[in-house]
């Protein structure tokens, strides 16, 4: 193969990489060095912005060490048999861009996956060593995100925990039958089984209340997976279903989905239409519900219909319209719980209402000035001078509360 110069390298890679969703810098904490003298941070401003919880904007390097791949998975883009350009960086070119990059304050940290070369083993080694170098070489303490090759030795996987903040190997398609049928060189067992390393490795670094010294530290950021939507066929109820089970059983940080989309010279196995972005959204609500909110993907699938969430609305007021026996809810004397039951409520709303509350009685000008928008709420509270009479049981209340839909501009031919 003609040699290719480093620019070109970049374009390549950096494009390759960018169906994979699940880069976002969250729960890491800044590493610091002995001498203060280290190389990077997570902390601050900022090719690729990750936001975290508290609403930092971290800038990662998000490339691919190579879109080569011995797979022929028929969703991936870099599959053996796809005709895209071919490129691949040397292991110090990595480290070099990283360095150059952050130096220049274009980046804060790094993402890295890559295709499948020669073997799982090999491929391993290589992302680790990249890891390695930034971090023993180069003193860089910036965030450092590793993709996992799961058919890797386990000491690889063991030893990849050591150098990056987090780790992610992805699940792809929520349906097991689809990810044998779609990606036959895949084992989701293997991917569960590194998911599960992973997981017992994090958990052995937390110290205990008796201990005195802090284990190794591993990942600690921990890990996260990728569910590819609209590939496979499986609804959106059966998507949360999966990603509940994932965060149950190995301790994720993230799922992050994906929405398929149509690939140059695709199998016929494959949908000819990618799905609607919005359903992608609505997938990220229902996880945030999940993750922050209370609920189970059992109560958030009772609103769907066909096993789709409603596209029109946000999965909390589906639920909120479909169980409207439960409201309205006393903001004065309501649980926690409940208060992050009500539409229109995010988790710092509701912890100003409880706040507030135990000084003076809300009313509902109070709850209007305590969150970001009082129409949603208002049929699903009582405050001191508001009931909502027959508003929340009305027979048109979700055609109030849903937003109209955008103009379509009319073609003329």
């Amino acid at each position: 193969m003609a040699q290719i110069d480093l620019r070109r390298k970049l374009s390549i890679l950096a494009d390759a990489a960018k169906y994979d969703a699940s880069c976002a810098s969250s729960g890491t904490s800044k590493r610091d060095s002995v001498d203060g003298k280290g190389v990077g941070s997570t902390e601050g401003m900022g090719i690729c912005h990750a936001y975290t919880p508290d609403g930092r904007c971290v800038s990662l390097l998000k490339v691919l060490l190579t879109n080569f791949c011995i797979y022929d998975c028929a969703y991936c883009i870099n599959r053996a048999s796809s005709n895209v350009p071919r490129a691949r960086f040397a292991v110090d070119e990595v480290v070099d861009l990283t360095l150059n990059f952050y130096k220049r304050n274009y980046i804060e940290g790094l993402f890295l996956s890559s295709g499948i070369i020669r073997s799982g083993d090999y491929t391993m080694e290589q992302l680790v060593l990249v890891a390695k170098t930034l971090r023993t070489e180069h003193d860089f303490r910036g965030y450092i995100h590793l993709k996992l090759i799961p058919e890797a030795d386990p000491r690889l996987i063991e030893e990849a925990g050591l150098y990056a903040d987090r780790l992610s190997a992805n699940i792809e398609l929520p349906r097991d039958e689809a990810l044998k049928r779609l990606a036959p060189q895949k084992d989701v067992g293997v991917i569960k089984k590194a998911m599960g390393q992973v997981r017992l490795a994090v958990e052995a670094a937390q110290p205990t209340r008796r201990e005195r010294a802090k284990a190794p530290r591993f990942a600690p950021a921990g890990q996260s997976t990728q569910l590819i939507i609209g590939a496979d066929g499986a609804p959106d109820t059966e998507i949360m279903e999966r990603s509940a089970s994932l965060y149950g059983g190995y301790g994720l940080r993230r799922v992050y989905y994906s929405a398929f989309s149509p690939i140059p010279d695709a199998s016929s196995a494959l949908p000819l239409a990618k799905p609607p972005l919005m359903r992608e959204h609505r997938l990220y609500q229902a996880d945030w519900l999940m993750r922050f909110y209370g609920f189970s993907a059992l109560e958030i699938g009772e609103g769907a219909t066909d096993g789709m969430l409603d596209l029109a609305i946000d999965p909390k007021l589906a639920w909120a319209l479909n169980r409207r026996e439960q409201f309205p809810v006393n903001v004065n004397t309501g649980s926690r719980e409940m208060l992050l039951r009500v539409p229109g409520l995010g988790v710092k709303s509701v912890d100003r209402i409880l706040s507030v509350r135990r000084w003076r009685t809300l009313r509902l000008e109070d709850i209007a000035r305590l969150c970001r928008g009082i129409d949603k709420v208002r049929p699903f509270i009582t405050a001191l001078d508001w009931t909502p009479g027959g508003l929340t049981d009305a027979v048109d209340l979700r055609a109030r509360l849903a937003p109209d839909p955008a103009p379509v501009q009319m073609s003329l031919f």
